[in-house]
This record gives C-alpha cells, structure tokens and sequence, in this order.
C-alpha cells in the first residue's frame, strides 16, 4: 500500500511539475510567436526600399508601400498611399498596364514591378525634417459638419500637423503614424520618414481629359493623343449624376471659396440661405476648382483624400487634393473635358 501510494504521488508530483511548466512555456511560446508575427509586420524604411517581388503569397505591407510609391511617380496614382492592396491601387494597376500597353489586369506582376523598378530607382521612403512652416498652423481643433458652421470660419485648415504632412506626401495618417513610432510631428527639425513622392512628375502639358464615370478615374493626355497620368476619382452619384459629353476648362482657382447655393439641394446639407465657405484643404471642394463649361460643376479637391472612388460625389468629379492641383497645374483655360456617359452622368439640369 506504501509503495502505491509512493508511486501514486510521484506520479500526481510528475504532472503537476509538467502542468506549472506548461503554464510559463505556452504563454512563452505565444509571445514568442506574436513577436515574430509583429516584426514581420512592422513597417520601417529599410523593409520597404529593399522590398522584392514577391512571385506567390500575399504582398507584405513593406511591398505594397513601395508599389504604390513606384506608382504614384509613374503617374498611375494610387490615390493615398497606405499599404493596402484596395480598390485604388488595383485602378492604379489597370492604369500602368494600360499606359505601357500591357494586358488589363488588376494584377501586378513580375513584369509590371521590373518596368516600375528599372525606369526608377530612387528610394520609395526618405528622411523628412518638418518646417517651422509645417507646424506654423493655425490648426482648427475641428471641421464642423454644419455648413453654417464652416462659413463661420476664417479657414478650413488642417487640423493637426500630422494630417498636413501625411498629405503633403499622399500618405495616410495610419501609415505615416506606423513609420514614425513615437513622433509628435509638431517641432521643428524633428526628422520623420516619408514617402518620396515630392518631385515634377509630369513633363507634358495636358492637352485634353477624359472623365471615365464607369471606372471612377480621369485620364489625362498629351497633344499626340499620349496617356500622361491617370487618376482615380469620385464621379457623380445615382441622386446627383455629373453631365454628360464634352465641355472645357473655364477657370482654374486655389485655395477656392465655396459659394454653396441651396438650389443645388446636397444631399445632408440643411441650409436654405447662400453661404460662403472660406477657403482651406477641408473645403468641401479642397485646395483648388477647375470650373468646367458646364456651369457649376467642376473637377476638385477634397477634404476625405481615403474617400476617393468610395463615396458619391454631388455631381462634380471629385480627386485627391494632390492629384487635382497636379492636374491644375498643367492645364489652360479651353482644354477639352470629355465626360463618358454611364449610370452616373447624365443629361445637364439647367
């Protein structure tokens, strides 16, 4: 009976050693786990310069950061650039192909991220030292909703330094923050990595645009009929479809005043009285109108650069702030403005 219960207790003795040892072991290999599950997802400027194609798999963040760079300066823009495979970097894909006349798909491949790479070889990230004109402000503590409100203002500028710079360098705030852990963003001298999209990247003067309303997207081209830049784009909606056919550049104004009439009846816009919304990146047409032949509408700006192709627009075509003064900026007064018809554009009201 001794002897039973000798071996009896060894053997509860032995399983409660284990138990404890399982106890510290298990949660050492979790985290042991999720550690490299979170270094193989951190983001940093050297994961993203040496980034590789990858032939099979889903592209790591680094990868795609480094596409949407790639082409944003090849004028395939990707609208903001946040390291995720969306909508806009698949319309951007599409561009690309198109302009060098390759398949249309919505797949990069080997031979889309060679053309990338080869006809550009800078760095995708770079070191930024932030301006006392970065963080000069002033920085509205927040863009009321009420339109009302927004006329009461004297500008309608960033809100905080962060959303200056992300923009200022077509980059999501949630990216430019995973970049830079621990950065405030508002001193001076304080150096910050970035996206390298600061540069002249067209070279030709925009000689005619092409609004395509079923892909969401503008084409602009050259005088020899070339493709310069594509971008993508909100055009009109279902309630409020943006007109149809060919119309002109008429006027191209930055930094624009909003005159909101309430005969244009916006949609969750409850004012009855003409306003005045004074100028800034979060006017609801952003930092700059191209005025278009079709009186009251217009290609513009926007103050939700992360909305493009995702929200409707009230008729007008809708782009990044970046891509519309890129576009405006190598434009004249009298440009052809061909607008595609579709299930968002339709016949001008009067």
């Amino acid at each position: 009976g001794d002897e039973a219960g000798k071996a009896h207790r060894s053997n509860m003795f032995s399983q409660l050693k284990w138990g404890v040892l399982s106890l510290v072991l298990v949660p050492a290999l979790l985290a042991t786990t999720l550690d490299a599950r979170q270094r193989s997802q951190n983001l940093t400027m050297a994961s993203v310069n040496e980034s590789q194609w990858q032939a099979q798999g889903k592209p790591s963040a680094s990868l795609l950061v480094k596409l949407q760079i790639l082409l944003d300066r090849a004028n395939a823009s990707p609208g903001v650039i946040d390291g995720n495979q969306g909508e806009n970097t698949r319309k951007a894909i599409v561009a690309f192909r198109e302009m060098k006349g390759l398949e249309s798909t919505e797949q990069a491949d080997e031979q889309v991220w060679r053309m990338l790479t080869e006809s550009d070889s800078e760095a995708a990230l770079v070191t930024y030292k932030i301006t006392d004109k970065d963080i000069a402000g002033p920085f509205p503590k927040k863009i009321p909703e009420d339109f009302r409100k927004k006329a009461a203002m004297e500008r309608l500028g960033y809100t905080r330094p962060d959303e200056l710079l992300a923009e200022k360098f077509h980059m999501s705030q949630d990216l430019l923050r995973k970049l830079n852990p621990g950065a405030s963003f508002d001193e001076a001298g304080q150096e910050i990595v970035v996206a390298n999209v600061e540069h002249e990247s067209l070279t030709h003067k925009i000689a005619r645009i092409e609004v395509d309303a079923d892909k969401q997207r503008v084409k602009a081209y050259d005088k020899d009929n070339n493709i310069v830049a594509i971008y993508p784009a909100t055009v009109g909606s279902e309630d409020r479809r943006s007109p149809k056919g060919e119309f002109r550049v008429t006027d191209i104004a930055e930094n624009p005043v909003y005159h909101y009439d309430p005969a244009l009846h916006l949609r969750g816009v409850h004012v009855e009285e003409k306003l005045d919304i004074p100028p800034g990146p979060n006017n609801p047409v952003g930092a700059v109108w191209i005025s278009l032949s079709a009186e009251g509408y217009g290609i513009h700006g926007t103050p939700d650069p992360d909305k493009i192709s995702k929200a409707a627009s009230h008729g007008c075509i809708r782009l990044t702030n970046w891509d519309a003064l890129e576009l405006a900026r190598h434009l004249s007064k009298g440009t052809p403005v061909m607008i595609q018809e579709s299930d968002k554009t339709g016949e001008l009201l009067a």
